[in-house]
């Protein structure tokens, strides 16, 4: 039997999410009492949230069949924005992130379409430059936040749920209905299966890819500032390595970098699972270097589970 038929045929592909969520599930609970708890659920809830938001970004841009190494850096770069604005604009703060954010997407958008640059090599000047920015205006040291309404609001909890929890599940609405009821996600979905055809079909292609890049960004945005108000200050070492979290996340949800198909519940259900990989490989004290290493095997496994061959044809 060839591997695509073998592949074609596999259906424990199409789970693969949900079981790994149960395994891991299950392992750590074994492993760590404490594990499997409400309080411990609400952390992780709380952990996923600025993850979950830029991963939400990623997934449009992922389906598009392009990438955005920069995530992370968009995410530094609007929490400055952030922490900088609350002391005058305080709860409207959130504005100078959305437009930090927006900014960010669009500039890589219009390189990757206008330019014709891929998107690989764009998102990584410009994750280094972003990064750049955010050092050269805190000159290493965070910039603390204090205005108690803005972290009330943001950072603090009603009826035992984290504040930021709520706001995600608004976000996660409002992304999902864009995505799966305008003609906006089947332009995306189009371009990622066939660039050449979506174009024979009508389909502003540049435009698409640029609305793309800048609705990543302004999710970014959110994030950024949520991930702010989370840690009461913008530090330059923020969003620092979110990338592969973010990329991770949308890829173990079933959504394969070869772009074309995907889904929003997906990248939900990967941005759970590492979160739970993350948090219960804390709680039973495995050192960073394990978890990096642990990180980095659950994303090849991903991409092993979800890549189209058939639709590659040569693997490079």
């Amino acid at each position: 039997m060839k591997t695509t038929e073998f592949f074609k045929g596999f259906s424990i592909k199409k789970y693969f999410p949900i079981l790994m969520l149960i395994s891991l599930i299950l392992l750590f609970s074994l492993l760590q009492s404490r594990f499997f708890t409400f309080s411990n659920a609400m952390v992780i809830l709380q952990q996923m949230v600025v993850p979950l938001i830029a991963a939400l970004g990623m997934t449009f841009v992922v389906i598009g069949g392009s990438i955005d190494l920069s995530v992370g850096s968009i995410v530094a770069l609007s929490a400055l924005a952030t922490a900088k604005m609350v002391p005058s604009m305080g709860l409207f703060a959130i504005i100078p992130a959305l437009i930090v954010g927006l900014a960010c997407g669009l500039l890589n958008g219009v390189i990757f379409a206008k330019g014709k640059v891929p998107s690989f090599i764009v998102t990584m000047g410009t994750m280094v430059a972003f990064r750049g920015v955010v050092l050269l205006v805190t000159k290493g040291a965070p910039v603390e936040i204090t205005n108690k309404l803005f972290l009330k609001v943001f950072a603090g909890r009603s009826f035992g749920v984290a504040n930021s929890v709520m706001f995600a599940v608004l976000i996660v609405a409002v992304v999902y209905v864009v995505f799966n009821n305008f003609s906006f996600g089947r332009e995306i979905r189009a371009i990622g299966g066939g660039e050449r055809v979506a174009q024979l079909t009508g389909i502003r292609v540049d435009r698409a890819k640029i609305i793309v890049f800048s609705l990543c960004g302004l999710l970014c945005g959110l994030a950024g500032m949520f991930q702010a108000a989370r840690v009461y200050a913008a530090t330059p070492t923020m969003g620092e390595g979110m990338e592969m979290d973010v990329i991770a996340s949308v890829v173990v949800g079933g959504t394969p970098l070869s772009g074309g198909v995907g889904s929003i519940q997906g990248t939900i259900l990967g941005t759970m699972i590492i979160a739970v990989l993350s948090n219960g490989m804390n709680m039973i004290g495995l050192a960073p270097e394990v978890q990096y290493i642990a990180k980095g095997l659950v994303l090849i496994v991903a991409v092993f589970m979800t890549i189209d061959r058939e639709k590659i044809g040569i693997i490079k």
